[in-house]
């Protein structure tokens, strides 16, 4: 890969969009993780103005800590970039304790998802008052392999700059742009679980064994496999066929003619 040219590309590609939209800029939110540090940096590069959110819910202390370093490493860098530090742990708590109908059993997973759906109200929020554009920070393995992020939630955005990058081709840009090394070495992980469990933990499957997977998937020939490698196409297989509605339009209800008086033709 020409990591130089990938990165001049998706910089003139932000810029282009942009000015196509008539928004002013780019608001990313920054977790401390490799992904949204390169999309973060990418973003500034632009040199459109850019706000960086630090959004913690009940945040580990290293991954706080990187996030901070992020945004204070890019605000070193880009005059362009300013930042905001919102907690949302209160409004996640208030939330979490409502009181729903008996009998009604709240899984961790939903705790889970609500978390990532505040920060993209949060992102929003933030993006709308100043004509800015949401950038999504999701890899090419997440967002179109294994669909792991919370739809409506780190899947709701306007633009995908890194979405067509494989994991290791995002550490190639980070090692390039001189991301802080804190982050570079950090195990990736979507900071939503209480006992900080990394990606790789709760998928199942490293990164690179994910990259194996989704290239071989895709060619739709396995040849001869190993059980490690059976289990893991497995585990590959199941998240992308599961996920595939994240990526889809919601299904609409035609209703025939037939049954509507006056429908309204539109051409």
């Amino acid at each position: 890969m020409d990591t130089e040219a990938v990165i001049e590309y998706i910089v003139e590609w932000l810029k282009k969009y942009s000015e196509k939209t008539k928004t002013m800029g780019f608001a990313v939110g920054v977790s401390g993780g490799i992904d949204s540090a390169v999309t973060s940096t990418l973003c500034a590069k632009a040199g459109l103005p850019v706000i960086v959110l630090n959004m913690p819910i009940h945040q580990e202390e290293g991954q706080y800590t990187r996030a901070v370093e992020q945004t204070n490493w890019l605000m070193s860098r880009f005059e362009n970039v300013e930042s905001m530090t919102l907690d949302l742990t209160n409004p996640f708590e208030a939330i979490k304790n409502i009181e729903f109908k008996q009998g009604t059993e709240l899984k961790d997973l939903s705790y889970v998802n609500m978390a990532s759906r505040l920060r993209m109200l949060t992102l929003y929020m933030v993006s709308n008052s100043n004509n800015l554009l949401v950038a999504g920070t999701g890899n090419k393995v997440e967002d179109y392999g294994i669909g792991f992020f919370t739809k409506y939630g780190d899947g709701g955005v306007d633009i995908s700059p890194i979405a067509d990058l494989l994991k290791s081709q995002v550490y190639e840009l980070a090692k390039f742009l001189d991301i802080p090394i804190s982050i570079q070495e950090a195990h990736p992980t979507d900071g939503l679980w209480e006992d900080n469990r990394t990606d790789e933990q709760q998928i199942g499957a490293t990164y690179n064994e994910l990259e194996w997977a989704l290239g071989t998937y895709d060619r739709g020939s396995f040849g001869e496999l190993n059980s490690r490698q059976q289990e893991v196409m497995k585990i590959y297989s199941k998240r992308h066929r599961d996920s595939r509605h994240k990526l889809e339009l919601p299904p609409v209800c035609m209703i025939p003619d037939s049954l509507l008086v006056n429908r309204i033709l539109i051409e």
